[in-house]
C-alpha cells in the first residue's frame, strides 16, 4: 500500500472516531438535560390558562358531544393527585392526552422517572378511556400493576408514572 492510501485511511478512521464521540456526547447531554427549562415553564403557564377556562366549560360540551354515550359513570376530567403537578385538571373532551417530559405533551411531567413520551390516554369507540405505555423505561402502573398492553381505566383508579399519580374522575 502506498503512503498516501495509509494516510487517507488514518484520517478517515480519525474522522469516524470523532463523529462517534460527538454523537455519544449529544445523546448523553439530551438524556441528562432533556428539554430546556424555559420551554417547560412556558408550557406550564399555557396549561394553567386553559385549565381555568376548561373548568368552567366542560359540562355543557360534555352534554352535547357525549350525551348519547355512557352518561352515567363516565369520567369528565383527568386529575393529578400526587406529584409536582398536584391539583392540575384536564377536561376530557374526546381527545388523546399525552403524558411525558416532552414540552409538547398535554401534561408535561417534571419527573426524573418519566420518559419524554411516556404514556397516552385516549377514548375508544365505546366511550371507555384507555391508558397505553409508550415504551417507557420505568413503566406505567395502573392500580399497582405494570401495563404491558393498552388497558381500560376504571373510574378513580390511580395511574402512576414515576412520582406522579393521575386519576379519572367525574
Amino acid at each position: 500500500m502506498s503512503e498516501l492510501t495509509l494516510t487517507v485511511m488514518r484520517l478517515g478512521f480519525l474522522a469516524v472516531l470523532w463523529l462517534f464521540v460527538i454523537v455519544a456526547v449529544q445523546v448523553i447531554r439530551s438524556d441528562l438535560f432533556g428539554t430546556r427549562v424555559t420551554q417547560r415553564g412556558s408550557r406550564r403557564g399555557a396549561e394553567n390558562r386553559p385549565q381555568q377556562r376548561q373548568s368552567a366549560t366542560p359540562p355543557p360540551q360534555r352534554q352535547q358531544s357525549g350525551g348519547g354515550r355512557q352518561r352515567r359513570g363516565a369520567p369528565t376530567k383527568l386529575v393529578v393527585s400526587e406529584g409536582t403537578l398536584t391539583g392540575t385538571t384536564v377536561a376530557l373532551q374526546g381527545q388523546t392526552i399525552t403524558l411525558g417530559r416532552a414540552h409538547d405533551s398535554t401534561i408535561v411531567l417534571d419527573d426524573d422517572y418519566a420518559s419524554s413520551r411516556h404514556a397516552r390516554i385516549y377514548p375508544d369507540r365505546d366511550g371507555q378511556w384507555i391508558v397505553e405505555d409508550l415504551g417507557s423505561t420505568n413503566g406505567t402502573y395502573l392500580d399497582r400493576a405494570r401495563l404491558t398492553t393498552p388497558t381500560p381505566i376504571p373510574l378513580g383508579a390511580p395511574i402512576r408514572i414515576g412520582k406522579t399519580v393521575i386519576e379519572l374522575r367525574k
